[in-house]
């Protein structure tokens, strides 16, 4: 049987901690997140939100595609839509669907997102900074704030950045924003 995605998550999450020799407390002190939360995230009491984990990926360097692609099996060059990795948020309810086969090496990663209306999530500041990103819209209304300037999303629309600081997706409705992220690590 296939392991489950969340439980995998959260063993590397713990696995990345260990590799880089941080007690819970140390990176508590590097993330803001409580070392009681950590820890019950790593004994899978709880489901990591979007906002955790993004400032864990920050305090890794790791783009939040890059952590989902290593859960996965890899050297795939097709991935069918039925063994594409979902994750979602419990917090908000977004869903995020690893979209690009789980290759190391390659320098580019397709997200899929959903946004429930009404739905916000907030990062303090991106985990890589200076990615280069493409955020297409599939369809619904997405208002994305990117360093203090909101942009208001409609479906066809496309947004090309590199990412330095602090964003706010947000889904007006009353249907769920659904958008496509090209992520291109430099």
């Amino acid at each position: 049987m296939r392991e489950d995605f969340e439980s995998k998550l959260v063993r590397r999450l713990a696995a990345l901690r260990e590799q880089r020799g941080m007690s819970l407390e140390e990176l508590a002190g590097a993330s803001g997140i409580s070392r009681a939360t950590l820890s019950r995230l790593e004994r899978g009491e709880s489901s990591p939100t979007a906002a955790l984990l993004g400032k864990l990926c920050t305090v890794y360097g790791l783009p939040m595609s890059r952590l989902i692609a290593e859960v996965e099996e890899q050297g795939a060059q097709l991935i069918r839509a039925a063994e594409q990795a979902v994750w979602t948020d419990p917090a908000s309810g977004f869903v995020r669907r690893m979209v690009s086969p789980p290759v190391q090496g390659l320098r580019a990663e397709l997200i899929e997102g959903t946004l429930p209306a009404g739905a916000v999530i907030d990062y303090e500041q991106p985990a890589v900074r200076g990615l280069e990103q493409h955020l297409w819209m599939l369809s619904g209304v997405l208002h994305y704030t990117l360093e203090g300037v909101e942009y208001r999303l409609e479906a066809g629309d496309c947004l090309r950045f590199r990412l330095f600081g602090p964003t706010r997706f947000v889904c007006p409705g009353p249907q769920p924003a659904r958008y496509l992220i090209a992520v291109i690590e430099p």
